[in-house]
């Protein structure tokens, strides 16, 4: 069993940054692949970033590459997403998931344990 808390959200400017993280609970999270997601007002649940066991391998939504950063710390049993130069579009409650079947799965509802999620707003 794993519970995962997202934490970091909040109001930032266009063009500004936040980190946030996703502590998660259990001693085996270096076990799973973490995935960030988001989801904006009237707007699908949609993929963000993606992030390996080891943390070796990262994948990242197109919309975010180059911006966003994800990484972990398996000794904090901690994942973090560090957002860049945001844009209003990246308004949304961001929430952090985790599987053992793979690094990315298909569908949002194949992943194992969700977060309740971070609220994100930018501003203009």
């Amino acid at each position: 069993q794993v519970q995962v808390v997202e934490s970091g959200g909040g109001l930032v400017q266009a063009g500004g940054s936040l980190r946030l993280s996703c502590a998660a609970s259990g001693r085996t999270f270096s076990g799973y692949a973490m995935n960030w997601f988001r989801q904006g007002p009237g707007k699908e649940r949609e993929f963000v970033a993606a992030i390996s066991r080891s943390g070796g391998s990262t994948i990242y939504a197109n919309s975010v590459k180059g911006r966003f950063t994800i990484s972990r710390d398996n000794a904090k049993n901690t994942v973090y997403l560090q957002m860049n130069s945001l844009k209003l579009e990246d308004t949304a409650v961001y929430y952090c998931a985790a599987t053992t079947f793979g690094l990315v799965l298909p569908k949002p509802d194949e992943y194992e344990y969700w977060g309740q999620g971070t609220q994100v707003t930018v501003s203009s």
